[in-house]
């Protein structure tokens, strides 16, 4: 009961929360194709930390994050073009568009040793990142995400998802958060989560996840030189042998028990294993 009552607190406040840390220190750098991309820098110290969101996201997902690091490190938490305070005028969401956002963000920072954390989505984001400002990069975090290179979703797969989502966005979008949490997760949560997604522009989140299901992992790992880490949850199982058979430096850690969310719904526990795979990573840089 404490952590439900803990998590509701959470959400509740997630926005006010977000607009006292984010909205006063808003800065704006311009992604390849001209949209404006909206981002925080907090703290000081290097590596800088670049928190990148998920589908139907923004970087006020991050809140519990950035107070927490900035303390020690430079942080940078972003809205990728489409989400958040960003420009809405692409037209095609891809992601090597979302990994062009980051990158222009990393770039108007001048930032010189990073570490790219992305939730979701963003993992593959974080790849597209890091094959453009690779020169940059010491390491990649994967927060719930990249748990099997080899995957890609079948046409029957994409169907499930994408062609409820195209008739009825605001409806049928829930049906895909619903498989974000296990069957014993706080229903509050859950609905929370799936009315956000729901207000979330149609025409961006199909064309988001559409782009995401059809980029494959496995090509953009040849760019990859440095450490990259999967912090993930049990909701879904994890590859570790097939991972790392790809990479040099690939490392997983899962913290049990949680649903895709676990940056928010154990935010303490999250900051320690996260602290803990920065700290390894600027060992191994």
């Amino acid at each position: 009961m404490k952590k439900i009552l803990y998590i509701i607190g959470i959400v509740v406040v997630c926005l006010a929360a977000a607009w006292l840390i984010f909205a006063p220190k808003s800065k704006i750098a311009v992604s390849k194709d001209g949209v404006n991309i909206s981002y925080s820098v907090h703290g000081k110290g290097e590596p800088v930390l670049v928190f990148v969101h998920g589908w139907c996201g923004g970087r006020d997902v991050w809140f519990k994050q950035v107070p927490y690091f900035s303390k020690k490190y430079k942080v940078i938490a972003l809205d990728l073009a489409g989400h958040g305070a960003s420009g809405k005028q692409r037209k095609d969401y891809t992601q090597e568009a979302f990994g062009e956002d980051v990158a222009a963000v990393v770039n108007a920072e001048g930032a010189d040793k990073v570490i790219l954390i992305g939730h979701s989505m963003a993992g593959t984001i974080i790849l597209e990142a890091n094959r453009l400002i690779k020169d940059k990069v010491i390491g990649l975090i994967a927060i719930d995400t990249l748990a099997n290179f080899e995957y890609m979703p079948t046409p029957e797969d994409k169907a499930k998802y994408l062609e409820p989502m195209k008739k009825d966005f605001a409806k049928n979008s829930g049906l895909f958060v619903m498989t974000m949490f296990k069957k014993d997760a706080d229903p509050w949560l859950i609905k929370e989560v799936a009315k956000n997604v729901s207000r979330f522009d149609p025409a961006i989140a199909v064309s988001t996840i559409e782009n995401y299901f059809d980029t494959p992992v496995i090509p953009l790992l040849a760019e990859v030189n440095v450490p990259l880490w999967s912090l993930n949850a049990d909701l879904w199982p994890s590859y570790p042998e097939i991972n790392s058979k790809y990479l040099k430096s690939y490392h997983l850690r899962i913290m049990p028990g949680q649903d895709h969310f676990l940056m928010i719904e154990s935010p303490d526990e999250f900051n320690r294993q996260l602290e803990d795979i920065i700290n390894r990573i600027k060992k191994e840089a």
